[in-house]
């Protein structure tokens, strides 16, 4: 299945630290199944996809995100290596893909944009050919439009556009980007509902703005655990031993750097923290890291035993979750409200 990586920063950064010179990224991921906490499908070989925003506002650029994809295997790609080594940036999506739903195409590879925003995903919509048809019917004709390949991940991502007051806005409130999160998996949760689908959907999704970013670790299932999600955070992340051994420092209580990821990065333990299922993760402007309960039918509160015991095998036969017992979970560095959906 598919990995991906966001980056978060008060300084923008170069993005071979981040992609290829780690030697745990993601991209080293796909391709060497020992660094991979999934090894039933050892290679992510079905594309890739890095965007980004310029670190300094051009009004000639404009504010949109920059996108670059292929679909020749990322570890392979000297574009990319070239690219890598010379842009920066202090917001940057990174994706490898391994086919579930549609071709292998361009169009296919993460991340989608649409003006301003970026969104990526990692899981599948379960029985989306059942609920397609419906879900294009409820989009207008400009969302319809923006739609060019043929995933469930880029209908969730014209489905989100779609719950927006504007997506053509030049900006948007975080609490915006959270309730079309919010809104777009409930509406997927009805449409499975309403054509009597029962295997669970696995919505691991993440979108921004540029400014905000907001993810979510999430399953429709109260029994089962969603795909691995992790973050990190700290003051510097550098290279501190040959070989590409990266690590998260924290010199003082700043978040200079915020990074999610599907796995970690390095192989400090100490340096992720995994995010809790059924919880959306959200990242202010201003660097304040949230971590928020999606209360909904299929929430379970973490003073409920049953939090504790989610059954592994549904996403590690995914390919989505070691079967292993994850790290102790993150509590919420904050106490924001809960949101119902």
């Amino acid at each position: 299945m598919c990995r991906f990586v966001i980056y978060k920063g008060t300084s923008p950064v170069q993005l071979s630290h981040l992609l290829t010179r780690p030697c745990h990224s993601i991209i080293n991921q796909a391709f060497d199944s020992r660094l991979r906490l999934d090894h039933r499908r050892p290679i992510n070989g079905d594309g890739f996809g890095v965007g980004w925003y310029d670190s300094v506002h051009d009004e000639e650029l404009g504010s949109q995100p920059c996108i670059f994809t292929a679909v020749t295997p990322a570890w392979n790609n000297i574009n990319l290596i070239r690219l890598a080594e010379k842009i920066k940036s202090p917001l940057v999506f990174g994706h490898v893909r391994a086919t579930t739903t549609g071709s292998l195409s361009l169009d296919n590879c993460h991340p989608f944009a649409y003006g301003k925003l970026m969104f990526m995903h990692n899981g599948g919509i379960a029985g989306f050919h059942l609920i397609k048809r419906r879900l294009q019917a409820d989009l207008s004709d400009d969302v319809f439009n923006v739609v060019q390949g043929n995933t469930d991940s880029e209908c969730a991502f014209a489905l989100l556009l779609s719950k927006l007051p504007d997506p053509k806005a030049n900006s948007f409130a975080t609490r915006t980007l959270q309730q079309a999160m919010l809104d777009t998996i409930a509406t997927l949760n009805l449409y499975a509902e309403e054509a009597g689908i029962t295997e669970p959907s696995l919505m691991n999704f993440c979108v921004t703005d540029g400014e905000s970013v907001v993810a979510t670790r999430y399953i429709s299932s109260r029994h089962d655990e969603a795909a691995s999600l992790w973050f990190s955070s700290g003051t510097t992340f550098s290279e501190y031993a040959q070989g590409g051994h990266y690590r998260m420092a924290k010199a003082d209580k700043r978040e200079n750097i915020i990074m999610i990821a599907s796995e970690p990065l390095t192989f400090e333990k100490a340096d992720w923290m995994e995010i809790r299922t059924n919880n959306m993760v959200v990242i202010t402007p201003k660097m304040n890291l949230l971590q928020i309960p999606i209360v909904d039918k299929f929430y379970v509160s973490p003073s409920d035993p049953a939090s504790l015991n989610r059954d592994t095998d549904f996403a590690a036969a995914k390919g989505l979750l070691s079967p292993r017992k994850a790290l102790v979970p993150v509590q919420p560095r904050e106490n924001p409200t809960q949101l119902s959906i």
